[in-house]
């Protein structure tokens, strides 16, 4: 197989792909955030027209149909171009799981419409969609020029090693989205109408399911941002020298900042529009930014050879060669 090639197009539709992807986690973050789920009750057409007017809630939910369906033939394309274009297998098949999610994500989002918003569907629908965005993301970094051109790994040297820490940081992100989106779709969003004690203490008594669905995503928010404190400073004291790396890691650390005042802007303004809505979006944006860390992890850190003698910290990069 010859060598995969920079193709500065290729790339820069992929974020294109990406970005129209953000842009469709916010409008449907708008169509839970207004109520408009179900303003359009049928599917795959609206009110029996493929054009309804545009009015209230059918704004916001038959606008999302449509960036959706945008969304979905700029895929189509995307998969085509990968698939004829790149050498490398892994990447065209990333192209094909990409297309698959886009209709299947489709499919959900009609399920969920036809049942009247069940909460299981509504959250496999919310989920699905953070993994699509998932694959843009990684389709637009693998394609970039600064991962093909990508000097020899380093050593991920000391305990834990970033390239274990940011995998695992990337899941427990992902299960704390599903927790967002399990408050969000069961209307538990102020069910504790007070931040950041809850109902005047630190622990409340659970009297439903709404409180617990509450309560477990405030704790899921601050395992998340230890986990996400905790490898940020693992990538800066290690390999903050790398851009690669740094880069994302502060990225990273503005966007908990930012979406852990999210978190508590909702409460303080009973669930207003704006802040609830750029909440969906900025949970995705860290699982994204925390992907793209994992992956640049794995592709310029190598693992270290196995030592009894290494110590936590040791540099990331091997000591210079001896003069022969």
């Amino acid at each position: 197989m010859s060598a995969p090639a920079y193709r500065p197009a290729l790339h820069r539709y992929a974020l294109a792909v990406t970005a129209a992807t953000a842009a469709l986690l916010f409008i449907g973050g708008l169509v839970t955030s207004t109520g408009s789920a179900l303003a359009v009750p049928d599917w795959p057409l609206s009110f029996g027209k493929v054009f309804p007017p545009m009015t209230g809630g059918v704004l916001f939910e038959h606008g999302h149909r449509m960036v959706a369906a945008g969304v979905g033939l700029l895929t189509v394309v995307l998969a085509v171009w990968l698939w004829r274009a790149e050498v490398r297998r892994s990447v065209r098949w990333l192209g094909i799981a990409a297309l698959a999610a886009v209709v299947l994500q489709g499919v959900l989002g009609g399920v969920t419409v036809l049942l009247k918003l069940p909460v299981p569907v509504a959250m496999a629908h919310a989920g699905l969609a953070e993994i699509f965005f998932c694959l843009t993301a990684a389709i637009a970094l693998v394609t970039s020029s600064s991962w093909l051109e990508a000097p020899a790994p380093g050593a991920d040297a000391g305990r834990p090693p970033l390239r274990t820490l940011s995998a695992v940081t990337v899941g427990v992100v992902f299960i704390q989205v599903l927790a967002g989106a399990l408050v969000r779709h069961t209307g538990a969003g102020l069910v504790i109408p007070d931040f950041p004690l809850a109902f005047g203490r630190l622990w409340p008594s659970v009297t439903s399911g709404p409180v617990a669905y509450q309560m477990l995503h405030r704790v899921g928010a601050v395992v998340v941002a230890a986990l996400v404190i905790w490898t940020i400073a693992v990538t800066m004291r290690r390999h903050g020298d790398v851009p690669g790396l740094r880069r994302p890691a502060l990225a990273l650390a503005l966007l908990l900042a930012w979406q852990l005042y999210l978190g508590a802007a909702i409460i303080w303004t009973r669930r207003a529009v704006v802040p609830t809505t750029t909440h969906v979006l900025s949970g995705a944006l860290v699982l994204v930014t925390s992907l793209v860390l994992a992956l640049r992890a794995r592709r310029l850190l190598a693992p270290a050879p196995a030592s009894s003698g290494e110590q936590p910290d040791a540099p990331s990069r091997p000591p210079p060669q001896a003069a022969v």
